[in-house]
């Protein structure tokens, strides 16, 4: 066997020696090191404005000071096709190191398995860091709109202003329209919900389905003065501002139906909620559940979120990921049903 030189053993040495001081500290790269100095990006789905918007500017003024290392936290807007040209970036290009989170539709489980040719991405891949409350959409009418009562809805059209097909404001009105006889006319292509009321109080739509959270913090005083009447709403319980607004579930008496409105419904239990892309290591989404976590019972954020006017009823990570499966894993008849519905 030939001998090896000398000099070459020693810089072969020195090689591998210097590959393994640069390549140690970043495998033993800790959470705090990683996000110091550094930029979390939270991206929207939605243009400003609305109930998405309320929310991700509370994260970006108030999550940094309990993710350790405490980076700057900005917020980003990709609004298209009622939010999914974000959520797909998001599942499928975004950087999958805990430098950027989401907050989107509660309905992604639901778009994913009824209109999979747009929701081209798997929640069970993606993991909730916490939500900041549950959302109860709320169908709000002009009050000179054509049909004033529930049972009118049935026999006058009406024109709903909405985004997209993976939005609420598509989901719930299309499934009273298809599944329960109601002359919806739907309107969809708004940028948000900003967009759509302004087209409510302009007498281009007469009616819109959009988060109660939204409607009760910017449009108070038009539902106050009877300027805007709340007729029904989405969720698995009346929300405790509209115990007298009934549910999409309570207009229907086939049970079969029934369970297809609160199929539809299931995502008002993740509400608004902060999402993590696929494969984020898993000490960095401890960390950013622990610091969401941290962040809804700090009471100089729980006062912010009061004079914004945003709800709070916050639930973990663990809570909106088992809300979010739960839908994913729903009864194939269902699911059948309520895809019938939602066309």
């Amino acid at each position: 066997m030939t001998a090896i030189p000398s000099r070459l053993l020693a810089a072969g040495t020195l090689a591998v020696s210097m590959i393994c001081t640069t390549a140690g500290p970043t495998r033993a790269q800790s959470v705090e090191q990683f996000y110091k100095g550094s930029t979390v990006t939270v991206l929207l789905g939605q243009p400003p404005g609305g109930s998405y918007d309320l929310y991700g500017r509370l994260a970006v003024d108030y999550l940094r000071k309990f993710i350790p290392g405490n980076p700057s936290v900005q917020i980003q807007y990709k609004p298209g096709g009622g939010g999914a040209v974000a959520v797909a970036y998001f599942y499928e290009q975004a950087p999958r190191d805990g430098s950027i989170i989401g907050l989107f539709a509660e309905t992604l489980a639901h778009t994913q398995l009824i209109e999979p040719e747009i929701g081209k991405w798997k929640m069970e891949e993606m993991t909730y860091i916490g939500s900041f409350a549950g959302v109860n959409a709320a169908f709000v009418r002009r009050k000179d709109s054509p049909a004033k009562t529930v049972a009118e809805m049935r026999e006058k059209e009406m024109n709903l202003g909405c985004s997209g097909k993976t939005s609420q404001s598509y989901q719930s009105p299309a499934m009273l329209k298809n599944l329960a006889g109601f002359k919806f006319n739907l309107i969809c292509g708004y940028p948000g919900s900003a967009d759509y009321i302004l087209a409510i109080e302009k007498g281009e739509v007469d009616m819109a389905s959009s988060a109660w959270n939204s409607w009760a913090s910017v449009h108070a005083q038009k539902i106050a003065s009877g300027e805007f009447v709340p007729m029904i709403q989405s969720g698995l319980k009346r929300h405790k501002d509209l115990p007298n607004v009934p549910l999409m579930q309570d207009l229907v008496d086939d049970p079969k139906l029934k369970k297809a409105m609160e199929f539809a419904s299931a995502g008002a239990a993740i509400g608004r909620a902060l999402l993590a892309p696929p494969k984020v290591p898993q000490d960095r989404l401890d960390a950013l559940r622990a610091a969401f976590d941290k962040m809804v019972k700090d009471p100089d954020f729980i006062a912010e979120a009061k004079k914004r006017g945003a709800e709070l009823d916050p639930s973990s990570g663990a809570e909106a990921q088992k809300a979010s499966l739960a839908i994913v894993g729903a009864d194939k008849d269902v699911i059948e049903l309520a895809s019938k519905g939602m066309k």
